[in-house]
């Protein structure tokens, strides 16, 4: 999407794994673009991509690259308490890619995403979830 610019990631895997991972994902197939590693970033088709291997995300400094919207998808962050540091370190929102374990609520594309009122965190469920969505 043209409207969605991926600036930054944080994930403990080495920036040339993720390069290596995009380039030949056994999923999608060779990666039609080009992607390299310099200085500790990831450039995509010429697009420059901060990443960083942060386990705390209160240290992510996500204002410093201007992050809107963190996909949190590592699994650890699943409760409004753990997953607020992405706002403390500058993020405006986060959505939760697995199941809240507290009162997050969770949005499901075609099944209750109408009552979506503009929260800062929310959980889009689980891929099972998503999957059984009408």
């Amino acid at each position: 999407r043209s409207d969605i610019e991926i600036v930054a990631i944080n994930d403990l895997l080495d920036a040339d794994y993720m390069a290596y991972m995009l380039k030949y994902d056994s999923t999608h197939g060779r990666f039609d673009g080009t992607v390299e590693v310099k200085d500790g970033h990831l450039i995509v088709n010429g697009k420059k991509i901060r990443v960083t291997a942060e386990r705390d995300p209160a240290n992510l400094k996500w204002d410093e690259v201007g992050v809107d919207v963190v996909a949190e998808a590592t699994g650890l962050f699943l409760t409004d308490e753990t997953a607020r540091k992405h706002i403390t370190a500058g993020a405006k929102k986060v959505v939760m890619t697995g199941p809240s374990k507290d009162n997050t609520p969770m949005f499901v594309k075609g099944a209750n995403f109408d009552k979506y009122a503009g929260q800062d965190i929310v959980s889009n469920a689980s891929c099972t979830t998503n999957c059984l969505a009408p």
